[in-house]
């Protein structure tokens, strides 16, 4: 197979509709926008959430809750996803996303005790469970929390 052989599966690619053609292809004429009005219009219809001037859905329901603006989002690493690394290694956040451990930083890693860890490594993390941090000094690692 070559790059000038490549053509789309069959049946995948529809031609789209050809407007205003003529009578005989059923969309001539007014091209399937019918006579006059808002929506015949070019640049024609109304907004998204537009109820025709009643108060929108959005707006008629109360608010709820509080976003905190400030809210640290951390990427959670297990020890069985540690485990995949190999023994002696620093681990950082940088180091689990180039390994392809984890595909987003966000505000920092969060390691979790689920697992078991069976090497020594030096691990590097914004937070640690007791629970993680127990077993990784039991196996001969050691935890810093940034």
């Amino acid at each position: 197979m070559k790059l000038n052989e490549l053509q789309p599966a069959p049946g995948s690619k529809q031609s789209g509709r050809r407007l205003g053609r003529g009578i005989g292809s059923g969309l001539g004429k007014t091209s399937g926008k019918g006579h006059k009005g808002q929506n015949a219009r070019s640049g024609g219809g109304v907004r998204p959430g537009f109820e025709g001037g009643q108060t929108p859905l959005f707006r008629r329901l109360p608010k709820r809750g509080f976003k905190n603006r400030n809210k640290k989002v951390y990427t959670e690493v297990t020890l069985s996803m540690l485990d995949k690394v190999e023994a002696g290694t620093e681990v950082t956040a940088e180091s689990l996303k180039e390994l392809g451990i984890i595909k987003k930083l966000n505000d920092g890693i969060a390691i979790l005790g689920n697992g078991e860890l069976s090497k020594k490594l030096n691990i590097k993390a914004s937070r640690v469970t007791k629970n993680a941090q127990a077993k990784i000094e039991a196996a001969g690692g050691k935890v810093e929390v940034i």
